[in-house]
């Protein structure tokens, strides 16, 4: 081809450097063209449903408890309603194994299809700021003969204004995250307090929404690039079977523009004038750019299957649009693998497929497992640290014990200790009868044995924890006495 066909196509730098960084090294800033189409459409729809969602989220309860509460201050976290604390430790691991090994198989099956449609990145991005900003200051052409335009007073309102709403977004984005770690009502409670009592929480709250607004008003896509790991993983998690964005190069090459079509078509220039062969067969792909101005990411989806894409389907419906305009079928750029584009057969169960889904079901199993035999009380009884046994009369011999009981629910239980085994006397040092909701009760008791229960240095003890008369659980621990 001539060194103008490769220059069009970008052959000759093939994906040596990722588009939004220039031959310099400096920053590419990309101005997307606004996508429209069935897919952007169904995407608004998914994204106004998860936004909904997020904002509501906070308020959300079920039998009074909160919907979701990461409380990592003092380490409470609530899930979907059910409590977990620092002891359940163990089941937050295997529930977090086995949300990674789903994303595995999920993107080994259907590509990168979280980050287009799901990710919070895209949807605050695309959905929200992006919109704001077209509706401010217009489409890609629009923002570009803006940003060239000296400052008059037009292009100062429109700059201020989109800025000072981002920041606006970004404080409440900022505040609803909190809601999610502190809980709604401590939230009010700051809101509504003075300033000057949550100054720390306040700079601290700016200061976090400062670095949201700077990740939707400036990052944009960077965080794609270089902060979130999850399209360099994509490489080893794709394979030719794997649906993904892609391009019809089958029924897509030669490209050629329209009009170097005409002119082979009247006969003002043969195909070797235009760089190609006389055996050249035009694909439908017609080099008009407009998959490559509407991504947000600014690649070319022509090139392959690129870690830079987030497979937001801008291409798709832009793609669409031009078939629909020269009576070309759609789909040269859709939802496909390579196999298929091939021609080959595709499978959507692979071994490897079935290997991460297999994994996938026994840390399932576990993590359902474990949560069936947790119990909503966690009882420790330790014998008081520094202490050794006291003789009373009638060769009773006792020990002091330390009890710690953990609610997890979110009611105040009564509950009640009882020495099951050996025969001996349960003395409490204090109250001990109620735990409050999502909390800790300490107490200590005493415990006496006659000689003729012990069994030497180290007895075993043996416990129940009862919540309204009904055994919950079982604990042991260690009595000392006397050498026989």
């Amino acid at each position: 081809m001539s060194s103008e066909k490769e220059r069009l196509i970008g052959k000759d730098q093939f994906r040596d450097r990722l588009a939004t960084v220039s031959e310099t090294g400096g920053r590419n800033w990309i101005y997307a063209k606004k996508p429209s189409g069935r897919f952007y459409n169904a995407r608004t729809i998914v994204s106004l449903l998860l936004l909904g969602f997020f904002f509501s989220g906070p308020f959300i309860t079920i039998n009074g408890n909160p919907l979701l509460l990461i409380n990592i201050l003092e380490r409470k976290f609530v899930i979907f309603g059910v409590a977990f604390w620092p002891q359940d430790l163990h089941l937050l691991v295997f529930g977090m194994l086995a949300f990674i090994v789903f994303i595995v198989v999920f993107t080994a099956i259907f590509g990168r299809l979280f980050c287009g449609w799901a990710c919070p990145q895209t949807i605050f991005l695309e959905m929200v700021f992006r919109k704001i900003e077209y509706w401010i200051e217009g489409d890609a052409s629009a923002q570009i003969r803006l940003k060239r335009a000296p400052w008059n007073a037009e292009k100062i309102i429109k700059k201020v204004s989109k800025h000072g709403i981002f920041y606006a977004l970004a404080f409440i984005i900022s505040n609803l995250f909190l809601a999610y770690i502190i809980g709604k009502d401590q939230l009010f409670e700051i809101i509504t307090d003075p300033p000057s009592e949550h100054a720390g929480g306040l700079a601290a709250m700016i200061i976090f929404s400062g670095v949201f607004y700077g990740v939707f008003a400036f990052m944009r896509e960077q965080v794609c690039h270089f902060v979130c790991p999850y399209g360099r993983m994509q490489s080893v998690m794709l394979d030719n079977n794997s649906i993904n964005v892609m391009y019809d190069y089958v029924r897509g090459e030669e490209r050629a523009s329209v009009g170097d079509r005409k002119k082979v078509e009247v006969g003002k220039a043969t195909l070797a004038d235009l760089g190609f062969s006389e055996n050249t067969s035009f694909g439908d792909c017609i080099d008009c750019y407009q998959c490559v101005k509407v991504c947000p990411m600014g690649i070319d989806i022509r090139n392959g299957t690129q870690l830079e894409c987030v497979h937001c389907t801008a291409c798709i419906d832009a793609c669409d649009d031009i078939m629909d305009k020269i009576d070309k079928p759609r789909g040269l750029i859709r939802y496909s693998s390579e196999n298929i584009i091939r021609g080959e057969e595709t499978k959507v169960f692979t071994p490897r497929v079935i290997g991460y889904s297999a994994i996938l079901v026994i840390l399932l199993s576990v993590f359902i497992t474990l949560l069936t035999m947790r119990s909503d009380l966690e009882t420790t009884i330790l014998r008081q640290r520094g202490t050794l046994y006291q003789t009373l009369p009638n060769n009773v011999y006792s020990n002091i014990y330390e009890l710690k009981i953990i609610n997890k629910t979110f009611d105040e239980m009564e509950y009640e200790i009882r020495l099951l085994a050996p025969e001996g006397e349960l003395v409490p040092l204090g109250i001990m009868e109620t735990v409050p909701p999502q909390d800790l009760a300490e107490g200590r008791f005493l415990i006496k044995l006659p000689q003729n229960q012990l069994t030497g240095l180290q007895t075993e003890l043996t416990f129940g924890v009862y919540v309204n008369g009904e055994q919950i659980e079982t604990v042991t621990s260690g009595f000392i006495g006397p050498a026989n």
